[in-house]
């Protein structure tokens, strides 16, 4: 199933700096969490399960990609 993201909220880092550099944006939706690039908003989404999620930010935060 795909999540409905209309109404999505969408945060990122207090990190980032706020000037629009890189930086990945999340949405918890239900049982799901999405994951964009906020400087494209409209472009592709990746929804995560909880523990796909755990995995990916583990994985990113020791520079496994």
């Amino acid at each position: 199933m795909i999540p409905d993201l209309s109404t999505a909220t969408w945060r990122k880092s207090s990190r980032s700096g706020g000037n629009g550099g890189q930086c990945v944006e999340l949405a918890l939706i239900g049982e799901y969490a999405a994951a964009r690039d906020s400087k494209n908003a409209e472009g592709d989404v990746l929804i995560f399960g909880e523990n796909a999620l755990a995995f990916f930010l583990n994985a990113t935060k020791t520079g496994r990609f």
